[in-house]
C-alpha cells in the first residue's frame, strides 16, 4: 500500500471502532434515565438494580470511547496536515463545543455513579438527562464537521486560501439537518436493538427472570420507536444526497447512464468499464421516486462525471444495500414485537420472537458502520467535497505504516479489555449464568 492507502485505512479502521462507542454514549444513558424513573414512579427494587447496572456499563464504555476518540483527534493532525491547515479554523468550533460536550459527560457521568446517596433521587435522576443530552449533543457537533466536509458552506475560496469564515454557517451547513437526524436514530437503533437482544438471549434461558423482562421492554421501546422514525430519516437524507451529491448518490445505487423514471437496483454486481450493473433486481422508477418522490424524475448518472471523480462504485453500492437490508430486518422486528404488544402476548413466551431479537443483536450496528462506508467512501476522491482531495491532504510523513501498524494492536487490546469487564457485569447479573 501507499501513504494515502495507509492513511485512509487507518482512520477507516478508527472510525469503525469509535462510532460504535460514540452510539452506545448516545443510547445507554437514555435507557439508564428510562429505567431510573420507573423507578422513582413505581419504586420496583428492579428497576434501580437494572439503571445502576447499565450505569456501570456505561461508564466502561465511556472510558474506551475516550480513548478511541482521542486516538481519532491526534490522527487528524498526523494524518491530514492539509486539510487542517486549510480546514481547521472552520472545523474548529464543532470540535471545540464536541469537547464542551464530552466533559459535560464526563462530569455528570462521575455525579450519577456516585451520587446515588449523596443528592435528592429527583437531582440524580436529572444528572442522567444531562448526561444523555450531553452525550447527544456530543454527537450532534462531530456529525456537522462531518457534514460540512460533505456540503462546505461558511467560506469563501481564494488562491486556494479559505477566507471570509463564518463558523456558525459552516456548522448550519445544508448537510447538517439530515446527517444528524439520521445519525442520532440511528444510535438508537442500533443500542435498543443490541441490548434487547443481549437480555432476550437470557430471557430463552430463564422465562421468570424479571430483571431481563424489565430490560427487555425498555430496550424494545427505545428500539421499536426509533426504527420507523429512521425509515422516514432516511427518505430524507436520500433526497438530500441527491441534490447535494449526486455523484454519490448515483455510486450507491450503481446508476451509470442518466435517465428518466430512473430504476432502483437491488444487489448486482457493478461494472464500471461497461457501465452497468449485473444480476441486481430492479425496481422500475424506484431511483426517480427515492430521490426526489416523482417517478419520473430525471437522475444523473456517473456518465455525467469525470472519471477521476467516481467513488469506488462497488464497495458504496453494497454498502448501501446491506445497510437498507440491515434497516429493513429490525423494522420488521419492531413491527412484529408491536403486533405482539398490541394483541398483548407477553414477549417471554414468544421464543420465536426472543430468537430473533437475538440474531438481530449485531443488524443495528452493522448498518450503522455500513452507512458510514457509504458516508465517507461515497465522497472520495474528495476529503472536502468539491473543495479538496484526499490526496492533498495526506501527510507527506515518512514510514506511516508504523502508527497504523501501532493503532490496530491499540484497538486489538482496547477490544479484549472491553470484552473481559462486560462479560464479568453480565455475568454479575441475577438469573445470569456463565
Amino acid at each position: 500500500m501507499n501513504d494515502l492507502d495507509y492513511a485512509r485505512s487507518q482512520m477507516a479502521m478508527s472510525l469503525a471502532f469509535h462510532i460504535i462507542f460514540a452510539a452506545m454514549g448516545i443510547g445507554m444513558p437514555v435507557l439508564m434515565c428510562a429505567a431510573e424513573w420507573l423507578h422513582l414512579r413505581t419504586g420496583r427494587p428492579v428497576y434501580l438494580d437494572l439503571c445502576k447496572r447499565w450505569a456501570r456499563g456505561t461508564s466502561i464504555l465511556f472510558a474506551v470511547g475516550a480513548v478511541s476518540g482521542t486516538v481519532l483527534s491526534f490522527e487528524l493532525g498526523l494524518l491530514w496536515p492539509g486539510f487542517m491547515k486549510e480546514a481547521g479554523a472552520i472545523i474548529g468550533m464543532p470540535f471545540s463545543l464536541e469537547g464542551f460536550a464530552f466533559f459535560s459527560e464526563a462530569i455528570f457521568l462521575g455525579i450519577y455513579l456516585f451520587g446515588w446517596q449523596r443528592i435528592p433521587p429527583l437531582m440524580h435522576w436529572f444528572a442522567g438527562v444531562v448526561l444523555a443530552l450531553s452525550g447527544m449533543l456530543s454527537g450532534v457537533f462531530v456529525v456537522t464537521a462531518n457534514a460540512w466536509m460533505n456540503a462546505p458552506a461558511g467560506f469563501k475560496q481564494v488562491d486556494g486560501r479559505f477566507t471570509e469564515i463564518d463558523p456558525i454557517a459552516a456548522m448550519l451547513n445544508p448537510g447538517s439537518l439530515h446527517e444528524v437526524l439520521h445519525m442520532t436514530l440511528a444510535a438508537f437503533v442500533a443500542l435498543g436493538f443490541a441490548v434487547a437482544g443481549v437480555h432476550a438471549f437470557f430471557l430463552l434461558r430463564n422465562r421468570d427472570s424479571e430483571f431481563h423482562r424489565a430490560a427487555l421492554s425498555i430496550a424494545l421501546i427505545l428500539a421499536c420507536v426509533s426504527a420507523p422514525l429512521q425509515i422516514v430519516s432516511g427518505d430524507y437524507s436520500a433526497r438530500s444526497v441527491a441534490k447535494l451529491q449526486p455523484v454519490k448518490l448515483a455510486a450507491m445505487e450503481a446508476h451509470y447512464r442518466t435517465e428518466e423514471g430512473a430504476p432502483l437496483s437491488i444487489g448486482g454486481i457493478p461494472n464500471d468499464e461497461r457501465k452497468t450493473i449485473d444480476h441486481a433486481v430492479q425496481i422500475p422508477k424506484g431511483l426517480s421516486f427515492l430521490a426526489t418522490h416523482d417517478p419520473d424524475a430525471r437522475i444523473p448518472g456517473l456518465e455525467e462525471f469525470p472519471r477521476s471523480d467516481w467513488p469506488n462504485v462497488r464497495v458504496v453500492h453494497w454498502a448501501f444495500d446491506l445497510m437498507i437490508l440491515c434497516g429493513l430486518a429490525l423494522l420488521g422486528l419492531a413491527v412484529w414485537t408491536g403486533w405482539c404488544r398490541w394483541r398483548k402476548h407477553p414477549l417471554r413466551d414468544n421464543r420465536w420472537l426472543l430468537r430473533a431479537l437475538v440474531l438481530g443483536t449485531p443488524l443495528g450496528f452493522v448498518a450503522l458502520e455500513a452507512g458510514w462506508v457509504v458516508t465517507e467512501v461515497g465522497r472520495q476522491p474528495w476529503i472536502i467535497q468539491g473543495v479538496m482531495r484526499t490526496a492533498d491532504a495526506v501527510t507527506p510523513m515518512q514510514h506511516i505504516a508504523v502508527p497504523f501498524y501501532a493503532f490496530t494492536l491499540l484497538y486489538v487490546f482496547l477490544s479484549v479489555v472491553l470484552v473481559v469487564l462486560m462479560r464479568r457485569q453480565f455475568l454479575a447479573v441475577p438469573g445470569t449464568s456463565p
